[in-house]
C-alpha cells in the first residue's frame, strides 16, 4: 500500500488558538507600553503644555483639544489591535487591549466632561443671546 501524501495545511491565523507563552509575551509589554503613553502624554505632553500657556486660556484650550485628539487617537488604535488579536485567537492580547481600551475611554470621558464643565455657559444665560 502506498500512502499519498497530504495537501500541506494552510496556516490561517484564525485557524488555532496561539500558545500562552507568546501570548502573554506579546500582551504584556503591549499593556505597559500602551498604559504608559497614557500617562506620560498626561504628564509632559498635556502637563507641560498647560504650564507653557503661562495662563493664555486660548493655548490652554487648544492643549486640552490636542490632548483629547491623541486620547482618542490611542483609544482607535487599541480597539484595532484587539480585533486583530482576536483574529489571531489571542486571548491574553485581547485582554490586556481591552483593559487599556477601558482606561483609554474613561480618561476619555473625564477630559471631555471636564471639558465641558468649563466651557458651560454661566447660569440663566440664553445660549444665543448677545450677552452669552
Amino acid at each position: 500500500m502506498t500512502k499519498t501524501a497530504l495537501a500541506p495545511e494552510r496556516r490561517r491565523p484564525w485557524s488555532r488558538r496561539t500558545p500562552l507563552g507568546p501570548d502573554l509575551a506579546l500582551a504584556i509589554p503591549l499593556f505597559l507600553v500602551e498604559t504608559a503613553w497614557l500617562v506620560v502624554d498626561s504628564v509632559l505632553g498635556l502637563g507641560m503644555e498647560v504650564w507653557a500657556a503661562q495662563g493664555n486660556q486660548a493655548q490652554v484650550d487648544t492643549a486640552s483639544l490636542a490632548y483629547m485628539g491623541r486620547v482618542r487617537a490611542l483609544l482607535v488604535t487599541v480597539l484595532i489591535l484587539a480585533v486583530l488579536a482576536g483574529l489571531f485567537r489571542a486571548p491574553g492580547t485581547v485582554i490586556a487591549h481591552l483593559l487599556v481600551a477601558l482606561l483609554a475611554a474613561g480618561v476619555l470621558g473625564h477630559v471631555q466632561q471636564q471639558w465641558d464643565h468649563d466651557h458651560a455657559p454661566p447660569a440663566g444665560c440664553i445660549r444665543y443671546s448677545a450677552n452669552c
